[in-house]
């Protein structure tokens, strides 16, 4: 995988230059309420900049069904990464079309430009090969270059992610580099103990890399809904709590898998539990109290790790020489089911290891409840490429960056 190192030893002064990035983020009311990602690709788009590229940043926002809409345009993050560069960066209303070429064409060596979001077109995300390919060609006549950084979609097969590098000469950006180097800390000669902690709604989200890491990590800490269906699977009462019954046999075999092989598999002890689920716009305090997990009343549902669970799975990741974490213990959003999240950031804090936060919610957590991102190893752009690269899984977009 050439690195853009390499790209600007070659020279870009004056070349169009294409960036993948992933400006995928989130709005509310039309105002961004995490800059993140966008952050994240700074070091990428000045390097490029002061080397006199004209640089082309593209990316995708939300799920838009294929066509125009108004709610997901790029804009705010266009504005965003202006005012982050310190510099003019020019809009094109279009991806392909007319206001694309003419933004591209009126730069200036050294200038930026961001076309509308990649999703807008249905070939972007095109399960038809022929039709991805076609909206390729059109995206790769905007440049002379391509630079995949857009880590957070590197796990879709998608034509500006996969497609396109095929038809430029093509360079891993600054973030793909360090978020592939640091997923290697995670997967080659790792330094032990090594702890993962995994949260968030869904345990079939999860069931692949846990199915990969019993045989990596030597503990791992459950929490978030997902940790309800491994209750119910001990034979525990859930009350209203969120439940993939179906994923019981699957979760009550890993439990077995994981003692065999000496894997330290960690449940909630208490759970913070609530009649009803909370209003996040609000966040009005609610009635809620904390529960022994194996005593949870019914109709109640849990909505976060208790303190005892906290404070055990702080002191699991105290010695670790290597922590990753994805997803939340509970409904960080609300401050009254934030407490078991603020728990893991913190230990992650303060242990002496090598710490991963993977992305997603987790890395929106550490910003929401105020935590100084530098306080970790690394905080990933992307959840979801995170969790596949760690089930061993070849990602689309890195494969496609490497000759």
């Amino acid at each position: 995988m050439k690195t853009i190192d390499e790209l600007l030893a070659e020279g870009v002064t004056g070349k169009r230059v294409f960036v993948r990035a992933d400006l995928n983020v989130p709005l509310a009311g039309g105002l961004i309420t995490d800059d993140g990602r966008i952050r994240a690709v700074l070091p990428t788009v000045r390097a490029l900049a002061a080397a006199g590229a004209k640089v082309i940043v593209a990316s995708h926002l939300g799920r838009p069904k294929g066509a125009p809409d108004p709610a997901f345009s790029l804009l705010p993050a266009a504005e965003r990464l202006g005012e982050l560069l310190g510099a003019p960066v020019a809009f094109a209303q279009d991806t392909v079309g007319p206001a694309a070429h003419e933004a591209v064409d009126g730069l200036e060596p050294g200038q930026v430009a961001v076309v509308e979001n990649l999703r807008f077109n249905a070939g972007e995300t095109s399960k038809d090969d022929t039709e991805r390919g076609e909206f390729a060609d059109r995206l790769a006549a905007l440049a002379d270059v391509y630079v995949g950084d857009g880590f957070g979609a590197v796990h879709r097969k998608h034509a500006s992610v996969y497609d396109l590098p095929a038809r430029l000469p093509h360079y891993a950006g600054y973030l793909i580099a360090t978020e592939v180097g640091v997923l290697k800390k995670l997967t080659e000669d790792v330094k032990r103990p090594y702890v993962v902690a995994l949260g968030g709604s869904k345990v079939s989200d999860k069931l692949a890399v846990i199915d990969q890491l019993l045989g990596k990590a030597d503990r791992i800490l459950i929490g978030g809904g997902m940790a309800f269906t491994f209750l119910k699977a001990k034979g525990y009462e859930v009350g209203s709590s969120l439940l993939q019954e179906d994923q019981i046999p699957a979760v009550t075999e890993y439990m077995e898998r994981a003692e065999k092989q000496g894997v330290e598999l960690l449940l909630p002890v208490d759970v913070v539990v609530a009649p009803a689920f909370p209003d996040l716009k609000t966040k009005a305090s609610t009635e809620h109290t904390a529960v022994e997990a194996h005593a949870m009343p019914e109709g109640q549902m849990g909505l976060d790790v208790g303190p005892k669970t906290g404070a055990l799975y702080a002191a699991k990741l105290a010695d670790a020489e290597t922590v990753f974490w994805n997803g939340p213990m509970g409904v960080f959003e609300h401050p009254d089911y934030a407490e078991g999240t603020k728990a893991v950031a913190q230990a992650l804090v303060d242990s002496k290891g090598f710490s991963v936060v993977g992305g997603g919610d987790s890395a929106a957590a550490v910003r929401t409840l105020g935590f100084d991102e530098n306080a970790f190893g690394h905080i990933s752009t992307g959840g979801g490429a995170s969790l596949e690269y760690l089930e061993g899984k070849t990602l689309p977009g890195l494969a496609a960056l490497e000759d």
